[in-house]
């Protein structure tokens, strides 16, 4: 590689004008269209997608089936706005609180804009089914067998006393009750379904605003999983442009400490700076969104960028003094590190690539373009910092590194001697590092075993957050925000319109006789022309019920038409389809009814670890049935109860659908009445909460069966993210397994030795297995970020592996023993890995600073990677070369 080197060192105007060129190129490509769309058509602009739904690939089935069941209950995604008031001893039930909750959901009823693809379409807010009190009804009974449907709150309330009316009226209807307000009454909440997640910021913004309108006791809330993913979506960019640069700026105090020329310690900011303007220049270029994952890509790059920067200059600023020639200095440093910085990258990249592996798009997208970013910071380290230095005066560098003075002076400030002492130190108590090892690794394994596979977008926010906020105090108001769906449909399916009419001929003779129709005139030949009727239909319907809808019209106009001596027979007809249509009807039948409400009753009991309940409310089709028919029997609680006959049931549905909201029934069962969607409001987002309903239910339905088998799915936000999360720590851990073995075999190669190839991965493996041991020991969530730090665990441990064995072995060969090499490793070597664990272990330390609790947990954990592989190769890698010498070197190394 020297000659390349030389034309480095040679052209150095060349090379930086190359990549200055370059980097501004890959830049135009990713802004220009999103600058000016209409003019740079044929690329692709910036766009932004913190959806966690698009965790799994379009095609996954759980996702599949939640964006059909969507479509097939005419559901939206809601953003939950509430208003508190803690003052007044009747909460929210007051007039004034009730007058500005009227003028709020008046107001989010006109939160649309023209859709930006289709201009007469409109996006927003869906009126029509925004839950809150003035826009849902009241039940009540009218009279003897009849009830009336009227707003709950058609306008704002004159008097405390109608105020309090309207309470008394909503606590008697189930879906309002715990889903609109709960207990005393305190807080209220509207629910606010959306077009698109993508609007809830948007909405959300509107809302604030108008809420500052107004003074008194309420407190205003806004909180649900799509606000908190927006959200996110918006404060990851504020945070970036913060966190990432401020981040650099503690990187840059650190070196200017070490290496105390400012000119000289640019250059690697350089490359960092160039490395992610490529990586996610190429990202945008190539049509990738910016997801939850990919809005992290410069946070990773940026320490992996300067290390090898860090290593030249370290070496640089260590053997200048002795030549004091640039271009000799360089050629020798590059010589030297090349091989080491070459596999460090190589492992690196190694790692993150394997993420390409993992079922999880945006993951995939991450570690591919982090790779990328890696490998770009090595090709412009290895060529850009020999031809930096070279752009620097000369005379600049005359006090540059270690003089015989300065290095006089080095050897008795503390890292020097921390060093010096570190490595006596593993040469005399090899054996007792050994044994503190076994330690650290049977307490990191028992750390490994709390570990809670758990996320919540809402918790990806601090404490303090309004989010965070308003989820804390809703949940503990309201039955639960975090929305879950549960559909049951038979398990066998409905038989088609040919199965039916084949078996239909019997089944008209066994209810002729079942009915006592002999003696009806003209029964036998009604029933014949009937079924006639249904045997040329039969071939042109899509289903049974469509065939009975048809033979119901059939046999209706011919009662109209018919003679008086048929009338009877036709009449009873009707009445047999009637019968046969309802048992394919499931959810007319009053004991499938029964069982979804007892079956609401056991989710009432599922509780969590620490005993609180998990599902505050649920709302079924088995409610509207309830209600309806208390009403219609005048009114009681004991007539609560679901009636005794698929008719009455049907009775008490044909009644809502007289209601103001009649679309409320078909989102909770499908017209053909074989399908039915139960809403679950779970008071925590947490994946953990979602898993133990889940299995609970399955639990619970395995051991209670229905009175006709049924399937069961679950779809819904809160499922969603349960799922994606299973898949990626699944698909992590084959990542890291794959990534583990593929460094290994590089190892193996690159010291052409197995044993130091396994020696090369024990502080990696140490590491990885500490981190997680403490991550379990604190109760911190395994998460996405910390999911995807395992990749910068193996990237970054090989990293200071490979150089401290490489120089290692190579010192050894000079000196002829590791007792009189281990002084010598313990100098330069031992100083550049120091160097880079504190520059960047401590560099990143400000993303403690941002506000989202992933940056937090990047900027502590890149920390933590970066000391205890920085600890684990100075202290475990001596140790064992000491106790394994007469193994390690049996030859002479080459």
């Amino acid at each position: 590689m020297k000659k390349y080197f030389e034309i480095f060192i040679n052209h150095p105007k060349l090379i930086t004008w190359t990549m200055v060129l370059l980097t501004v190129f890959i830049a135009s490509l990713a802004l220009l269209p999103s600058l000016w769309p209409d003019t740079f058509t044929a690329l692709h602009p910036v766009t932004v997608n913190t959806d966690p739904e698009d965790m799994l690939p379009e095609d996954n089935p759980v996702r599949v089936f939640h964006d059909r069941m969507k479509k097939e209950f005419d559901l939206y995604d809601m953003v939950v706005m509430g208003v508190v008031n803690k003052k007044d001893p009747n909460g929210v039930f007051n007039p004034e609180s009730l007058k500005k909750i009227y003028e709020i959901t008046k107001y989010a009823k006109t939160l649309k804009w023209p859709d930006k693809e289709n201009p007469e379409k409109m996006e927003g807010i869906i009126s029509v089914d925004v839950i809150a009190p003035s826009t849902v009804d009241n039940i009540e009974q009218a009279g003897p067998g009849t009830i009336k449907f009227e707003w709950l709150m058609p306008k704002p309330p004159e008097t405390q006393a109608e105020a309090l009316a309207i309470k008394r009226k909503a606590e008697r209807i189930p879906f309002l009750n715990c889903t609109l307000f709960c207990h005393k009454g305190e807080g209220l909440a509207i629910y606010l379904p959306m077009t698109s997640k993508g609007m809830s910021y948007k909405i959300a913004s509107k809302l604030k605003k108008k809420v500052a309108e107004f003074t008194g006791d309420e407190e205003y809330y806004i909180t649900g999983l799509p606000i908190a993913e927006d959200t996110f979506g918006v404060e990851m960019f504020v945070q970036m442009v913060i966190c990432a640069p401020l981040a650099m700026f503690a990187i840059f105090l650190l070196m200017l400490y070490f290496f105390k020329k400012l000119n000289l310690i640019l250059s690697p900011l350089i490359i960092a700076l160039v490395s992610v303007i490529g990586t996610m220049g190429l990202l945008v270029a190539t049509g990738n969104t910016i997801h939850i994952m990919s809005s992290m890509i410069p946070i990773f790059i940026m320490p992996i960028a300067v290390l090898d920067a860090v290593h030249i200059l370290s070496e640089f600023f260590d053997r200048y003094q002795e030549t004091k020639d640039r271009k000799k200095t360089i050629l020798n440093v590059l010589d030297t590190l090349f091989m080491p910085m070459l596999f460090t990258s190589l492992t690196t990249a190694v790692g993150f690539g394997s993420l390409a592996l993992a079922p999880i798009p945006p993951v995939q997208v991450f570690g591919l373009f982090v790779a990328i970013g890696v490998s770009m910071a090595w090709v412009w380290t290895i060529a850009f910092i020999p031809a930096y230095i070279m752009l620097i005066p000369e005379k600049s560098l005359e006090n540059f590194g270690f003089t015989t003075k300065t290095e006089a002076a080095d050897k008795h400030s503390l890292m020097p001697r921390m060093l010096a002492a570190t490595g006596r130190f593993t040469f005399n108590h090899a054996k007792l590092i050994i044994f503190v090892l076994g330690i650290i690794v049977a307490i990191s394994g028992y750390g490994i075993t709390l570990i809670k596979i758990n996320d919540n977008p809402i918790k990806w926010f601090e404490p303090g957050h309004p989010i965070r906020v308003a989820d804390k105090v809703l949940n503990k108001n309201l039955g639960g925000t975090y929305m879950a769906y549960l559909v049951f449909e038979p398990e066998k399916q409905m038989e088609s319109p040919g199965k039916f009419v084949s078996g239909l001929k019997k089944q008209m003779e066994k209810t002729i006789k079942a009915m006592g129709l002999e003696n009806t005139a003209n029964a036998e030949k009604v029933f014949d022309k009937l079924y006639h009727k249904a045997k040329a239909l039969a071939p042109l319907a899509s289903s049974k019920i469509q065939l009975i809808n048809q033979l119901e019209e059939f046999a209706g106009d011919q009662s109209f038409d018919a003679p008086d001596d048929e009338y009877a027979a036709w009449d009873e007809a009707l009445r047999f389809l009637s019968i046969e249509k309802q048992k394919s009807q499931i959810f007319k039948n009053p004991e499938m009814l029964k069982y979804i409400a007892s079956f609401q009753d056991f989710l009432t009991t599922i509780k969590s670890r620490n005993g609180e309940p998990l599902v505050g409310k649920s709302n079924t089709l088995a409610d509207i049935v309830k209600t309806v028919y208390r009403e219609l029997m005048g009114g009681k609680e004991e007539a609560f109860r679901i009636p005794g006959s698929s008719n009455a049931v049907a009775q008490t549905l044909i009644q809502f659908q007289n209601s103001h909201r009649p679309r409320d029934l078909w989102h909770f069962v499908t017209p053909d009445y074989r399908k039915t969607s139960m809403w679950l409001q779970l008071k925590s987002g947490d994946n953990m909460a979602m898993e133990t309903v889940t299995s609970s239910v399955k639990q619970y339905l395995d051991t209670h069966p229905a009175p006709i088998n049924l399937t069961h799915k679950w779809f819904g936000l809160t499922y969603i993210n349960v799922v994606w999360q299973n898949i990626m720590v699944k698909g992590m851990i084959s990542a890291l397994i794959g990534s583990f073995i593929s460094v290994l075999v590089m190892m193996i190669f690159l010291f052409r030795s197995v044993l130091w190839g396994i020696l090369s991965m024990i502080p990696l493996t140490v590491t990885i297995g500490f981190i997680y041991g403490v991550i379990g020991l604190i109760g911190k969530n395994y998460d996405m970020p910390v999911a995807v730090l395992s990749s910068m665990s193996l990237g970054l441990s090989v990293d200071y592996a490979i150089h401290f064995l490489a120089r290692s072995r190579k010192i050894r060969m000079k000196h002829g023993t590791w007792e009189k090499t281990v002084e010598h490793v313990f100098g330069e070597p031992a100083r550049a890995i120091t160097r880079n664990v504190l520059v960047i272990g401590i560099g990143f330390l400000p993303l403690l600073i941002a506000p989202l609790v992933p940056y937090q947990t990047v900027g502590i954990f890149i920390s933590a990677i970066l000391i205890s592989a920085g600890v684990s190769t100075l202290v475990l890698l001596p140790a064992m070369i000491t106790l394994f010498e007469k193994f390690l070197f049996k030859k002479k190394l080459s």
